[in-house]
């Protein structure tokens, strides 16, 4: 059979990262905070607004900081009008110093880590063992955009971008799944249908932005996963059509289509960054597009008969080239999807679904 795993099977893994990105629970835990500057006020009233009981350690506190600390947005913030020991930072969190004298900063970020304690010194990175992003805040839907340190203004960019994009709406809907999610966990779900279910929340989101969640949607979603999973037993298959190849024009449905794959099948030539938006979890096999079409054909069956969702990425030269895939999949009664690509969504029937 002419189908081989994608390099190694490390299917493209991910690329190096400057910096890790990680959501800290800190809901009740201490975060150290040295310095009194407007920005060591910022960073007070971040900690507060995740929760945290923030330890102030300012010899002269500025008015942005003792405004903060007379009405934080969460956890209390404390003030201590003296340089913090080892000893304030038993068991803390974190710690951040906003601290303009680089020597001292020094001082600052050896002390804490001698103590345990992760650390951040605001605008020195290289003293940092992590660092803040910029942030989108649609909470519990939260966003965190990062330069590594190098180009906060480009993140600061970025975000201003992504606020315009992303509706304010989510935070409803996010809400509503934290309050949802013990609810899908105790039905008689299996995995599969529980992530059905939540890719079918996540599609309703995204139409209903600005709509607040109810009820009434959560049946819905409840009720349209379970007849799917009744009709899906046998699998699925999505024929996506790569177009030009250019991992920035694969349209939208193709990249849900990648997003909620159990099995992708690549055809040789399709650019390997486009698998960059695919689900991590998918096996991802590169296989022939015309000598041994029958072969990958067939395996395209069989993961599909296994009860996998597929995906064929393909650039295909036409909308003709994609019927042999249809018959036979039609013939095997497995449901069958076209997703064209830009160029050749003119010429190819939209929505070309289920099995007869």
């Amino acid at each position: 059979m002419n189908v081989s795993p994608l390099p190694s099977e490390r299917t493209p893994r991910m690329a190096p990262l400057t910096r890790l990105p990680v959501f800290l629970a800190l809901h009740g835990r201490q975060a150290i905070v040295a310095g009194g500057s407007a920005a060591a006020a910022w960073k007070a009233e971040l900690m507060s607004s995740a929760g945290a009981r923030v330890d102030v350690f300012a010899a002269a506190p500025s008015a942005e900081l003792l405004a903060v600390v007379a009405d934080p947005p969460g956890g209390a913030i404390t003030i201590h009008r003296r340089d913090v020991t080892p000893q304030d930072c038993a068991g803390a969190a974190l710690a951040i110093g906003a601290i303009e004298d680089d020597a001292e900063a020094a001082r600052f970020a050896d002390a804490m880590r001698a103590a345990g304690v992760p650390v951040n010194v605001v605008d020195k990175p290289d003293r940092s063992d992590f660092t803040f992003g910029a942030i989108v805040n649609r909470s519990p839907l939260v966003i965190g955009i990062s330069s590594g340190g190098a180009a906060p203004v480009f993140a600061q960019e970025i975000r201003a971008r992504l606020e315009r994009f992303i509706p304010r709406g989510f935070a409803g809907w996010a809400e509503a799944a934290s309050t949802w999610r013990p609810r899908v966990n105790a039905l008689d779900l299996a995995t599969a249908g529980r992530k059905l279910f939540w890719r079918k929340f996540a599609g309703r989101a995204a139409a209903r932005p600005e709509r607040q969640p109810v009820d009434a949607d959560f049946a819905e979603l409840i009720a349209e996963t379970r007849d799917e999973v009744r009709t899906a037993s046998s699998g699925s298959v999505v024929l996506v059509d790569a177009g030009p190849g250019d991992p920035d024009l694969i349209t939208l449905r193709g990249l849900r289509a990648l997003q909620s794959a159990d099995v992708i099948l690549v055809d040789q030539g399709v650019a390997a960054d486009i698998l960059d938006f695919a689900r991590r979890e998918a096996r991802k096999m590169m296989v022939c597009a015309t000598a041994a079409a029958g072969e990958t054909r067939t395996t395209m069956l069989t993961f599909a008969k296994a009860g996998r969702r597929v995906v064929r990425l393909g650039c295909r030269p036409s909308p003709a080239a994609y019927d042999r895939d249809i018959a036979a999949c039609r013939a095997a009664g497995i449901a069958v999807e076209v997703v064209p690509g830009v160029f050749a969504a003119a010429g190819v029937e939209s929505g070309l679904t289920a099995a007869e």
